[in-house]
């Protein structure tokens, strides 16, 4: 069929799929390279001692067909977590949610084709979201 997917035509379409995933973490906004008074005024009430958490809302997009259970393994290991202190990577990387997204892609590469995965989209709360191409 002219056109359809799979299809070696000259007007070959690219389609995207998004798999939404959730998880809940809570973390510190806090730079190993700041003092504590500057961590402070950077990060404001994020600087809390005690951390505060999120129900993360994270949409996975790629170009063409995917596993469901490819993001599944990525949240798994994030859920009900203290980014801070439970996932490795964060040990030296202030756990913002464009941290986070960029975890969440390089771990996304390692188990997708190459050049499948398009976009990391995390909703921190209804009116933070942040957007990551790998750039």
């Amino acid at each position: 069929m002219a056109g359809s997917w799979g299809s070696s035509c000259a007007t070959e379409r690219v389609g995207y799929i998004t798999r939404v995933q959730s998880f809940s973490a809570c973390h510190r906004l806090h730079s190993i390279h700041l003092s504590n008074e500057e961590n402070k005024k950077v990060y404001g009430k994020c600087n809390n001692p005690n951390g505060h958490g999120h129900n993360y809302k994270v949409e996975v997009t790629v170009r063409g067909k995917v596993s469901s259970g490819t993001s599944d393994v990525i949240m798994t290991q994030l859920d009900h977590k203290n980014l801070d202190k439970d996932v490795p990577y964060f040990d030296t990387v202030v756990s913002t949610t464009e941290n986070l997204a960029v975890y969440i892609w390089i771990n996304m590469v390692k188990l997708l084709p190459p050049n499948l995965l398009y976009e990391i989209k995390i909703h921190e709360t209804d009116k933070n979201i942040v957007v990551y191409r790998g750039e």
